[in-house]
């Protein structure tokens, strides 16, 4: 998926992967996968996608602080 925010793309076809948690069953309309990424000069993104009751019903890219990722990653 790619999405720009504040003229900056977030394509998580060309990032690296850095963590992933799930919460929930495949196929569980609340369940949900949110992956954390970072891109080639170190900006940090959140993908999510879920079931239709979940936080992410539509693909979503947010950007993240490495603060804020480092908080996420320890939750």
């Amino acid at each position: 998926m790619k999405k720009i925010i504040c003229k900056v793309e977030y394509d998580t076809d060309n990032a690296t992967l850095v963590c992933k948690k799930t919460s929930g069953e495949f196929g569980d309309p609340a369940g949900y996968e949110e992956c954390l990424f970072e891109t080639a000069d170190g900006k940090l993104f959140l993908y999510g996608r879920g079931g239709e009751a979940s936080l992410y019903p539509e693909e979503t890219i947010k950007r993240i602080s490495a603060a804020k990722a480092e908080e996420w990653k320890n939750a």
